[in-house]
């Protein structure tokens, strides 16, 4: 209520809002439930929406159902997209045709191979994305650092498809080879430029930092193709590394140590995955066999298929 408002103008406001609510009450009655009142488009009505642009030549649908809900979203929103709609009758499946699942393969794996023989190392973490850029086998040119050079201006181009491909956002650290030549980083970093130009999602980029690092920002607008397709390990949680068998094995003989000193069974049974029971049938079988005449209990072995490396029980039997 304003300042100074009078007891009239209160009552009316009031009035006001119960016959909105009564209004609104007695639409709601009209629409019997249960009753959709609002649903979001497809998956295919938000690429036709969102990501076909001028340069896209066709757009090929391999389901008659869908192409013909796809042909009348467009004569509605997108009229201009028809005549790039086309009904897929071919005998192959369209990601075999394409070679899809190959490209998704490659866009989820951490190494991507330039034409000339270098390639990229793209590491993704909650707080940045880090891509460093190698020459592998790379060698011609006439001389290193032409090598190093001809590599960062086709890294450029591959960075940037790797990031609108990947969908990553946030910070972003590119590493590239190190070029001592001002003229070389300058021309770099313009193709780098002009790579990124292509992209619709908002992008800034700065010079090369003393350490010869170009960092940047993409705008984050939807999660990253990794995190759509892919999940946290349930052997490294997200570590991306595990334990080896003999660490596995001697983290067991140590608790094996701490068991016998609480309880007296007749037994102790290891249950663990193929390798580490390897492991303690050769290489680390003499120190079993003390740890067994240390504590006098026997000590038997059993593989379980379904353990991962770092997996293990310790059954008294």
């Amino acid at each position: 209520m304003a300042e100074g408002a009078s007891d009239t103008d209160l009552a009316s406001d009031i009035s006001y809002l119960r016959k909105t609510w009564e209004h609104l009450l007695e639409q709601s009655r009209k629409v019997p439930p249960p009753s959709l009142l609002y649903q979001d488009l497809s998956l295919s009505q938000r690429v036709l929406r969102d990501f076909v642009g001028e340069e896209t030549t066709s757009i090929q649908i391999d389901s008659r159902e869908n192409f013909l809900k796809l042909s009348e979203f467009a004569e509605s929103y997108t009229p201009s997209v028809i005549p790039k709609l086309m009904h897929y009758t071919g005998e192959r499946p369209l990601f075999d045709l394409h070679g899809i699942e190959t490209e998704i393969e490659k866009a989820l794996g951490k190494r991507v191979d330039l034409k000339s023989g270098g390639y990229l190392v793209i590491e993704q973490t909650e707080a940045m994305t880090t891509i460093d850029v190698n020459t592998g086998s790379y060698v011609n040119g006439r001389n290193f650092d032409d090598t190093i050079f001809k590599t960062n201006l086709e890294a450029a181009h591959a960075i940037a498809r790797q990031l609108r491909l990947r969908n990553l956002g946030g910070i972003i650290i590119l590493d590239f080879i190190d070029m001592e030549n001002l003229e070389h980083r300058a021309a770099v970093l313009a193709e780098l430029h002009k790579a990124l130009a292509r992209d619709r999602t908002k992008v800034t980029v700065s010079d090369f930092s003393a350490l010869g690092l170009v960092e940047m920002t993409r705008k984050r607008t939807r999660e990253s193709l990794a995190h759509i397709l892919c999940e946290i390990c349930p052997a490294c949680h997200g570590k991306g590394q595990v334990k080896t068998a003999r660490t596995i094995a001697y983290e067991i003989l140590r608790e094996l140590l701490r068991e016998a000193k609480q309880f007296n069974p007749r037994e102790f049974r290891i249950l663990a995955s193929q390798l580490v029971i390897d492991l303690f049938l050769e290489e680390e079988s003499q120190h079993l066999t003390m740890l067994g005449d240390f504590i006098g209990k026997p000590i038997s072995l059993q593989v379980e298929n379904g353990f991962h490396q770092e997996q293990y029980d310790i059954i008294l039997m």
